[in-house]
């Protein structure tokens, strides 16, 4: 696998990402091993969990499987700042919480640090020098390499960043959904990151799986958008609001011989400013098909023509 840059950092990592949201509710402990053996296989070093994914099960389960193993190798990559109280979703990003978190965070991972560190989400009641003072202490005491951000607007991201860089800290990277279904990052976050240097690594670049044709004729049982858990997660992209785009894919993907995901992952993998998009595969297969992203480069008149269909959503 071919590797990037994070932003204008000096951390190489894999462009493209594995992420383990699932990991512990619909991803099963053999399967997520086996998907961690795939991508690294594969030549992939990023991946991504959370603090609140899955209660915890997330960060533990990938503790289990790098514990005295890849640790070395992989680019470890949490977040903090949200979490679950009794089914309600909690955002708390002051120092306190966000520390706390991150501590925790450690303790289930088996490690001493993490190589990325991101504010999970902007937090309107939390001033964001607090949020940035817990970012400069992770990186000071070593128990994060780098520190960036997640689900920021363009200047809330160049607003930690200068902040930041009053402590010699720099921001490397956003997180942040992106897709040929939704590229609101290209208003003014994409131009941000180009110029002040930090790394988008999208996620959901399938559009919560719309884009992979899996909700184009049937909603299947296995399905995100058939699970309780995720419907809402899922639904968002399905309808008529997106038809235009999903046929736009599948039209492309056919003539070029590949899967409609791959072509969607391809189109968000060489945005301007994008480091790596972030992968939510459940199974082996889908990341063995997701893989095939590698070998291609989608030909400049495919690119014009999905960017026209998707203007749209811009």
């Amino acid at each position: 696998m071919l590797t990037r840059r994070l932003g204008a950092s000096g951390l190489t990592v894999s462009r493209l990402g594995l992420g383990t949201m699932a990991w512990g509710t619909r991803t099963s402990p053999e399967d997520a091993s086996d998907l961690l053996r795939e991508f690294r296989g594969a030549g992939g070093t990023l991946v991504d969990t959370a603090h609140g994914y899955a209660g915890g099960q997330s960060e533990e389960i990938l503790g289990d499987l790098l514990d005295g193993r890849d640790r070395d190798e992989v680019v470890l990559m949490t977040k903090s700042g949200i979490s679950r109280a009794s089914g309600a979703r909690v955002v708390d990003c002051s120092r306190r919480a966000m520390l706390t978190q991150l501590d925790t965070s450690l303790r289930r991972m088996r490690t001493d640090h993490v190589d990325v560190w991101l504010a999970h989400t902007w937090d309107p009641q939390t001033p964001v020098e607090e949020t940035v003072s817990a970012l400069v202490h992770a990186h000071d005491s070593g128990r994060a390499r780098y520190v960036g951000v997640s689900n920021h607007a363009g200047w809330q991201a160049a607003r930690t960043m200068s902040l930041l860089a009053e402590a010699r800290v720099p921001l490397v990277a956003d997180s942040v959904e992106y897709s040929l279904v939704s590229r609101s990052p290209e208003r003014e976050l994409a131009e941000a990151a180009s110029s002040l240097g930090f790394g988008l690594l999208p996620w959901s670049p399938l559009g919560r799986g719309v884009l992979a044709g899996r909700y184009r004729t049937t909603v299947t049982a296995d399905s995100r958008l058939a699970s309780e858990e995720f419907s809402r997660f899922a639904g968002r992209h399905v309808g008529d609001h997106t038809r235009g785009v999903v046929e736009a894919v599948h039209t492309a993907a056919q003539g070029l011989g590949v899967s409609p995901a791959v072509v969607a992952l391809a189109w968000v993998r060489d945005r301007p400013g994008v480091t790596a998009p972030i992968l939510g595969p459940r199974t082996p297969k889908q990341l063995a098909t997701l893989l095939g992203a590698e070998e291609l480069t989608l030909p400049d008149e495919i690119v014009v023509a999905l960017d026209e269909v998707s203007a749209d959503h811009v």
